[in-house]
């Protein structure tokens, strides 16, 4: 009996084990494993010099990159849009109006107290002996951020703003495209079919906004600073540098590849994430030229600004001298026309990169 029960128990034994064998893996595992796979394997299609806890060499992360130089790109980027002009003239007529119709121009009596606040002021500092260039100087600086747009903008008008701005952005990069290529295309076929990854660009625009939260905490802490005297003790303002110095670096190394890949979510069926992940391993190694590319794009922008504008806010201050011109608001427009004039040139700048980054054969 005692023989007979010890093999009973092992005939029992054998049984759960073979229950044991043929029990089912659990989904929860498989699918953290397959979503680990998936990265992986991602990783792995992904450009990635850098090792983590090992030290990166610089031969192992530069990576060198034959393109026009920045003269050159600043004076191409006119020379394609005025090429071009029977496109965009058109194209910058449209996007003014729209602007002025669905998001709005300073009032003229906004820009005339401006200029009763500068008399008011150069009266009390030079005794009001002041040329009209250095006033129109002036004028310009204080009414440039504004960009000819209403001074008290309500939420409406910046979500229209920003529709705008990405019509702007897509319409400009498709009749480039189809321009550079040789291709015959009219005005309405690229607002009619530009607009197509709108959606895919406008959530590339949030992650970029997103990406400038350091640069907003910045203006945020300095405000705070001023307020509280923080920045007058020398120690706690080397403190403030630093600080101030690590939000920059931050904002600017993710933005430089966020505004490629506005540029490269405009192709046809790309996804913002895919459009993001690829435009990161474009600009691997490379962003410090990117940077200095956008340095000179400022610095480009600054000084048409002051060409142009200058002289027609001169003309402007001897035209209000005659009283038939009152009320006439030529200045906000003006200021209106170069604000689109200025999105279509960053956007023709930053296309041009891309796409001689693309063609650059880097093996």
């Amino acid at each position: 009996m005692v023989k007979k029960h010890f093999n009973k128990k092992r005939v029992n034994k054998k049984v759960t084990n073979k229950k044991r064998s043929d029990k089912k893996p659990n989904r929860v595992l498989l699918f953290f494993k397959n979503i680990k796979d998936k990265i992986k394997a991602k990783r792995k299609e992904r450009i990635n010099p850098h090792k983590s806890f090992k030290r990166s060499y610089r031969e192992d992360y530069r990576r060198d990159i034959e393109v026009p130089g920045i003269m050159y790109h600043i004076f191409a980027t006119f020379k394609v849009l005025f090429k071009n002009w029977k496109l965009f003239l058109p194209l910058l007529i449209i996007v003014v109006i729209l602007n002025v119709v669905l998001v709005g121009i300073m009032s003229e009596s906004t820009y005339v107290q401006f200029q009763d606040v500068l008399d008011q002021t150069t009266v009390e500092i030079a005794g009001g002996d002041i040329g009209n260039v250095a006033k129109a100087g002036m004028l310009l600086i204080s009414t440039v951020t504004t960009g000819g747009l209403s001074g008290e903008s309500s939420e409406a008008a910046i979500v229209f703003g920003v529709i705008i701005f990405l019509i702007i952005w897509l319409t400009t990069i498709f009749l480039l495209r189809h321009r550079l290529a040789d291709h015959k295309i009219k005005l309405r076929d690229g607002l009619y079919n530009a607009m197509t990854p709108l959606v895919s660009t406008f959530v590339v625009f949030a992650i970029a906004v997103a990406q400038c939260i350091p640069i907003f905490l910045l203006i945020i802490v300095y405000s705070a600073a001023v307020q509280t005297d923080f920045l007058a003790t020398p120690f706690y303002a080397l403190v403030f540098f630093i600080f101030a110095a690590l939000m920059v670096l931050l904002s600017g190394y993710l933005l430089s590849s966020s505004l490629i890949a506005l540029v490269a979510v405009s192709a046809p069926g790309l996804y913002p994430m895919k459009a993001i992940s690829a435009a990161s391993d474009l600009m691997m190694g490379r962003r410090t030229r990117f940077i200095l590319r956008i340095v000179a794009l400022l610095i480009a922008l600054a000084i048409i600004w002051v060409i142009v504008m200058l002289p027609l806010i001169v003309f402007d201050l001897w035209m209000k001298t005659f009283e038939w011109t009152e009320g006439i608001p030529f200045i906000p427009v003006c200021l209106n026309i170069m604000t689109c004039f200025t999105a279509m040139y960053i956007t023709a700048y930053l296309y041009l990169y891309y796409r001689w980054m693309l063609n650059y054969d880097e093996k």
